[in-house]
């Protein structure tokens, strides 16, 4: 990337280093630029004309609804209708009538300009919810924030964006960042963000990773330590920040470099050769996707079959649930893209948690992750499930399509699950119209209480999918949305291996395969390990896909199995961490 031999003005400079958290890797090399946000600055008056004004404001909310729809439109081209969903969320914050009618009875009352009412009543809004300690609730606070930047500022007549030509081959330092801030960062070429705040999952930092920024976020001070044009190197997978970094330093990362372009070069030589280990055997590798978009991405990465898609898209995307005729051309339009003899998981519902619609659809609560989510919100409004249901069925006909129930945390859930799915079957029957009788039906492991009951979820499933992202959250007690206790979000932990060992030995048992859906499973340190405790698939990122094919091709499956029982009766996570570091590194390229 150009980042080692740029500059020697800062050879003087003693170097030291900061630590946050990497939320997009990469690393990259240049000059600071300390982004100041600052609050608008807005005139407070008294009006004649209260009529006028609240339409002044109704003008305002129109322009700036209009604005974050270009918006989702250019993000869902650029990188996917996945990152675009945080911006649909900003909609729901202008469609919300706590926020829009409070404002408007704040110009009725107070006879006060709609700027001043405006800021007064977000700023309500934003201090009631950072003063919560639910991450999700506090994570509404960037919303808010950035929808009232954007009413203000056309009130004002302002514009929005700041000069690209000042960011331009920087690497912004920033106390947070909105996601349209972030989003605007990539038109502008900049080379990597550093925020005080946030963590893995704010939404700055899921964009910057879709944009390939590198980007560290949690760094507390930042802004205060950095000086505007201090030369700075980034860090985006280990989470470091060299600021004045000494010419020992710069070697270092100029070797790694070299490294990286060299294992670059190797994985493209070997992009079509067959999945299979050192020894023979052959390994499944599939995509989590979010729509059509991310399809032409699994062509180029030569991935041919569906782990995880995730159907909840559409839903998200609108103020009211999609009919099933929307939905079955959703589905229809993925599965027709595939090649023949392909195949695809469709998750069904996954609302809640961080996955957030209208509040008219489904009320805030105070800790949704633990709430009414996915599989609970669906038997409740079976209704809802039922055409969910019937719009995968038909499109079962068309390709290997097989359901994913998500958070399934007894068997009664699986069964009455299933039941519905029965129902659905029954109409559509009745109806005249086709579909695959013998569909086959998985559920996610993500839930503590599913692990336990492994066996007997087991013997109602054809397939298991372990979604480690909230496996390792539920495990451990751990809000991996709450960057006070991020550090202790760790899927090195020994509880955590234990149980995917537990469900994949619990699904073999039972004759069923059992796949990995989360994260892990698109981190080269994770791959060996999963493949040697049995996992029948590995569903991820199409990117995260060339280096996982790499290194499985380059490892014997009997030193995978060694890997697995080495680790997962070892108590120390770092050992485990250690242990699996040491492991890829003996297979990847060291010259």
């Amino acid at each position: 990337m150009g980042y080692c031999r740029r500059m020697n003005e800062s050879a003087d400079k003693t170097e030291y280093r900061l630590q946050g958290i990497g939320c997009a890797p990469g690393v990259a090399r240049g000059k600071a630029f300390v982004f100041l946000q600052k609050n608008v600055d807005l005139p407070c008056y008294k009006i004649d004309d209260v009529e006028r004004e609240t339409l002044r404001f109704d003008r305002a909310v129109a322009k700036t609804r209009e604005q974050i729809s270009t918006l989702i439109e250019e993000v869902s081209a650029q990188v996917g209708p996945a990152n675009a969903e945080i911006f649909s969320a900003h909609l729901l914050v202008l469609d919300d009538p706590a926020v829009i009618d409070e404002t408007k009875r704040a110009i009725q009352v107070s006879k006060l300009n709609a700027e001043h009412c405006v800021n007064s009543v977000t700023g309500r809004y934003i201090d009631f919810f950072s003063g919560m300690e639910d991450s999700y609730l506090k994570e509404r606070v960037a919303d808010i924030r950035d929808v009232a930047q954007r009413v203000l500022k056309n009130l004002l007549g302002e514009a929005q964006e700041n000069s690209p030509e000042r960011l331009r081959n920087r690497i912004v330092v920033a106390e947070e960042l909105t996601p349209s801030e972030t989003i605007a960062f990539d038109r502008s070429h900049v080379l990597a963000i550093l925020t005080d705040t946030g963590n893995h999952t704010s939404h700055a930092a899921i964009i910057a990773r879709s944009l390939g920024i590198p980007a560290i976020v949690g760094l507390r001070n930042a802004t205060l330590r950095i000086a505007q044009d201090d030369e700075i190197l980034v860090d985006g997978d280990k989470g470091l920040v060299y600021v004045n970094p000494s010419k020992k330093t710069l070697d270092v990362y100029e070797q790694i470099s070299l490294r990286r372009s060299r294992l670059e070069a190797l994985i493209a030589e070997e992009s079509v050769k067959p999945d299979t280990t050192a020894d023979g055997h052959f390994f499944r590798i599939e995509a989590n996707v979010s729509g059509k978009e991310n399809l032409e991405t699994m062509r180029k990465m030569h991935i041919y079959d569906i782990g995880l898609f995730r159907s909840e898209g559409i839903f998200l995307r609108s103020d009211r649930f999609p009919s099933e005729e929307a939905q079955y051309e959703e589905y229809r339009q993925v599965v027709d893209a595939l090649p023949k003899n392909s195949n695809i998981i469709i998750r069904t519902l996954d609302i809640g948690g961080d996955k957030h619609v209208s509040s008219a659809l489904m009320p805030a609560e105070e800790n949704p992750f633990m709430g009414f989510r996915a599989i609970r919100f669906c038997l409740e409004f079976r209704d809802i499930f039922k055409e969910q249901l019937r719009a995968i069925l038909r499109t079962s006909t068309r390709g290997n399509v097989r359901i994913l129930f998500p958070m399934i945390s007894s068997l009664s859930e699986l069964i009455n699950a299933k039941e519905v799915l029965e129902e659905a079957k029954g109409e559509l029957r009745r109806a005249g119209i086709p579909f695959d009788e013998d569909i086959p039906v998985g559920t996610m492991i993500e839930v503590p209480a599913a692990v336990a009951i492994a066996e007997d979820l087991a013997s109602e499933a054809d397939f298991f999918s372990i979604g480690t992202n909230d496996l390792t959250q539920y495990m451990l007690a751990v809000d991996r949305g709450n960057e006070k206790i991020s550090h202790l979000y760790d899927s090195y932990h020994p509880a955590v291996i234990r149980a995917i060992a537990k469900t994949i030995l619990a699904a073999h048992r039972a004759k069923i395969p059992c796949g990995i859906c989360g994260e892990i499973a698109g981190d080269p340190a994770f791959a060996p390990l999963l493949i040697g405790l049995g996992a029948d698939s590995l569903s991820m990122t199409a990117n995260s896909a060339p280096r996982i094919r790499y290194i499985l091709r380059h490892c014997a499956l009997s030193d995978m199995q060694k890997l697995a029982r080495q680790s997962v009766f070892d108590p120390n996570p770092r050992n485990i961490q250690e242990r699996m570091t040491h492991f890829i590194n003996a297979v990847l390229p060291t010259e």
